[in-house]
């Protein structure tokens, strides 16, 4: 048996461009791009996509020779499609993130920080609760296979070619930026008034009554509120993540439908 050199190239092709695309997005997206997944992990879990997903693919790659600049250009496209899905994902998390940070300068706890084992940075220790609740949340709401698939559908949206996402795809991108603050802020909304409310209480307190001097109970006072307020508000928190879930992955969707 004996292939020709268009049939060995076709034949690479048909997986090396998908899997640039692919392995891009296992590097950025949240969950696969945690410090806990390492790089050999990373790179194992996007060659299995990759056979998988291969196969689903109706639109052959272009037979194009993997070294040469059209190729080169290829490779770029793939990293830049599968980098920005990651990145708008990775928005949704950072919203919670960053709902645990306005939580924790509210409550008296941003001091407290640890270490982030998703991003490698340091967070409040509120931030790194929300962040954990989200995550188990998106898995067991089959969060990741929702990803997956929209991954195998924008191979027939965005086919493979020497052209990526449009220049207006990254202006959009960039713009998602609010659509994270307003989610984060979305999210700690209740606390943000129940603990104001609270603040407010003790500053009454102190202007009616400054001999009790209120503000050394009023700081364990508003921690205590505030883990109280994070548990009665941590329902309303997960139907945000449901509906925010379904908005960013919409978006996704649409970024790599440049038609749609």
């Amino acid at each position: 048996m004996s292939f020709s050199t268009a049939e060995i190239t076709g034949l690479i092709g048909s997986y090396l461009w998908p899997f640039f695309r692919i392995a891009a997005l296992v590097m950025a997206a949240p969950i696969f791009s945690s410090n806990f997944v390492n790089v050999r992990s990373r790179v194992l879990i996007a060659i299995a996509l990759s056979i998988l997903i291969v196969p689903t693919i109706p639109n052959p790659a272009p037979a194009v020779e993997p070294l040469s600049a059209a190729g080169l250009l290829i490779v770029v496209h793939q990293l830049l499609i599968g980098v920005c899905m990651g990145f708008m994902l990775q928005l949704l998390f950072n919203g919670f993130i960053i709902a645990g940070q306005i939580v924790a300068m509210q409550m008296g706890l941003g001091f407290a920080s640890m270490i982030d084992p998703q991003n490698g940075v340091s967070v409040p220790v509120i931030s790194q609760l929300y962040l954990i609740f989200v995550t188990l949340v998106f898995l067991s709401l089959d969060g990741h296979l929702i990803l997956l698939r929209v991954l195998a559908e924008s191979f027939v949206t965005l086919p493979i070619a020497p052209s990526g996402l449009p220049h207006t795809s990254y202006r959009d991108i960039v713009g998602q930026a609010s659509w994270m603050y307003a989610a984060g802020v979305i999210v700690a909304l209740p606390a943000i008034g129940s603990l104001m409310v609270v603040n407010l209480a003790f500053g009454i307190l102190s202007r009616a009554a400054p001999q009790i001097s209120p503000f050394s109970i009023g700081f364990p006072m508003t921690i205590a509120l505030g883990f109280a307020i994070i548990y009665i508000t941590l329902g309303s928190a997960s139907a945000h993540l449901v509906n925010m879930a379904d908005e960013m992955l919409q978006m996704i969707r649409l970024l790599v439908t440049p038609n749609g």
